[in-house]
């Protein structure tokens, strides 16, 4: 469904002190752009952060990078991060806008990310071609692998039973231990568990909330046969001009 374009967000973002207008820029030099040297996380696609908000306000000992493609949601998310901290200073989230799939053109082995969440993303179901645009999938998977810190995890939720079943051994082919897995996420009690606007969707409709946390093994050399491969695919694919939307 596309969504209806908020001409208030861009020029709120365009003054929002910790919105970065153009995240290539900063490729290899993140943490510099953060008050306190602390663990760097990132959310790929926050949506309108109503669980971003919460997460980086309760967890102020860690900095975050909030990614989606939308200034529309990014709007939501910069309001909602902002009602969340009140009169408090917001130092440790830096909001930005980009194609995820262009994800290596942001960041690099220097930023060291120690965890990654994945929430709710694009299934891409409809067509078994598509789901080489998943978040999840071995193309993305690889390139996450090359900025992460050694033992990082990635945190990954879903709705979709086929995104998640599909999602499984594409972790595992890049080189992803999973270290804890929930078909039904709620009825298992874990915590921390920040709820979006998304989950509180599905929750209200009954359907079960699939969630796994994997963990970045060292490479054996059947992962970096993989990885040399995919980055050799990736390359031969021009770079797409990122439409603002």
């Amino acid at each position: 469904m596309h969504m209806r374009t908020k001409k208030w967000a861009k020029p709120e973002l365009s003054v929002c002190s910790y919105f970065i207008s153009e995240p290539e820029k900063q490729r290899g030099s993140w943490r510099s752009l953060f008050e306190k040297d602390q663990p760097l996380f990132l959310e790929l696609g926050c949506g309108k952060g109503v669980s971003t908000a919460k997460m980086v306000f309760d967890q102020q000992d860690k900095n975050f990078i909030a990614i989606d493609i939308t200034s529309n949601v990014l709007g939501d998310a910069r309001r909602n991060i902002q009602k969340t901290y009140g009169d408090l200073p917001i130092t440790n989230v830096i909001l930005t806008r980009y194609d995820l799939s262009l994800f290596r053109e942001i960041f690099s082995a220097e930023d060291r990310i120690e965890c990654i969440y994945i929430n709710f993303c694009n299934p891409w179901t409809k067509r078994p071609k598509y789901a080489k645009r998943r978040l999840t999938h071995t193309r993305q998977l690889m390139q996450y692998r090359d900025v992460m810190a050694e033992g990082a995890e990635i945190w990954f939720k879903t709705d979709d039973d086929t995104l998640f079943n599909e999602s499984i051994p594409c972790f595992e082919e890049s080189g992803f231990e999973i270290v804890k897995l929930d078909t039904d996420l709620h009825a298992s009690g874990f915590e921390p568990n920040y709820i979006s606007e998304h989950e509180q969707m599905y929750m209200e409709k009954g359907v079960s909330i699939k969630f796994l946390i994997a963990r970045m093994l060292p490479p054996s050399a059947d992962v970096m046969q993989r990885h040399d491969e995919v980055m050799e695919e990736i390359s031969k694919y021009k770079k797409r001009e990122l439409r603002e939307v």
